[in-house]
């Protein structure tokens, strides 16, 4: 499956290899794929950012996908901390109130949006690349966030691509291959480049296990089922023979 970056119309000189790349790793599935299968196309330079999201268990779970994978993509890793966002960024996911259980779909996860998130992220990311030289910042937004978050759908990744652009005189450009794939697709494509599930973190509760009943846990279940891979991610055990 290929990878589309967004371009304009302003003229690109021809990079010299190894091209930079800056991922933008949450520790979850689908950063761990966009990572995995930039690995071999780029010079990749993973960037977690912990902006005081209560399930720090995604920090751990970030690092631990760079080990897996290349010494030297662990030595290129970065953690930003900008838990002072917690305070500015209220939601479920920084600690305002309790994370809701159900469905993407249902009205009680718009409490799991974090305002500016992304938008927050990608202009960092955006001032990373430049400074060391990468060409494109990589975003492993999906179709199945579109509904519920703004900062993922396709008029922001289009608006924030061209502010990166000019931003950065041309010379950063926005790589989002996954815009119009699902997590079930993700998770087919991430066997191509075996990628490690086990480490990843999904669960917005941030426990011991996966709680198996928030929203991102029950697409997280549904997603492996319908990919008909394997999914080694161990949820508390009353969820375990429930179909999400």
């Amino acid at each position: 499956m290929s990878t589309q970056v967004l371009e304009d119309k302003t003229s690109i000189a021809t990079p010299k290899a190894p091209r930079k790349c800056v991922v933008l790793l949450s520790g979850g599935i689908d950063s761990a794929v966009l990572l995995y299968s930039l690995v071999g196309k780029y010079e990749c330079y993973p960037l977690n950012i912990d902006y005081g999201q209560t399930h720090k268990k995604e920090v751990i779970a970030a690092r631990n996908i760079c080990d897996a994978r290349d010494h030297n993509l662990l030595l290129r890793y970065k953690l930003l901390n900008l838990g002072v966002l917690r305070c500015l960024l209220p939601s479920s996911l920084t600690g305002v109130g309790e994370i809701p259980q159900g469905h993407y779909t249902e009205e009680s996860m718009k409490s799991t949006v974090v305002v500016g998130r992304n938008l927050i992220f990608l202009a960092i990311a955006a001032g990373y690349a430049e400074g060391i030289g990468a060409e494109v910042v990589a975003y492993a937004a999906h179709s199945g966030d579109h509904y519920l978050y703004p900062d993922c759908r396709p008029e922001f990744v289009i608006d924030a691509h061209k502010v990166i652009r000019s931003s950065t005189d041309g010379k950063v450009s926005l790589l989002v291959p996954f815009l119009n794939m699902t997590k079930t697709d993700i998770i087919t494509f991430g066997t191509e480049f075996t990628v490690p599930y086990h480490l990843t973190w999904s669960c917005y509760v941030g426990g011991e296990t996966h709680c198996g009943v928030c929203s991102t846990c029950i697409e997280r279940r549904k997603a492996f089922r319908l990919a008909k891979v394997y999914d080694p991610t161990k949820y508390m055990a009353e969820y375990l023979n429930k179909t999400p």
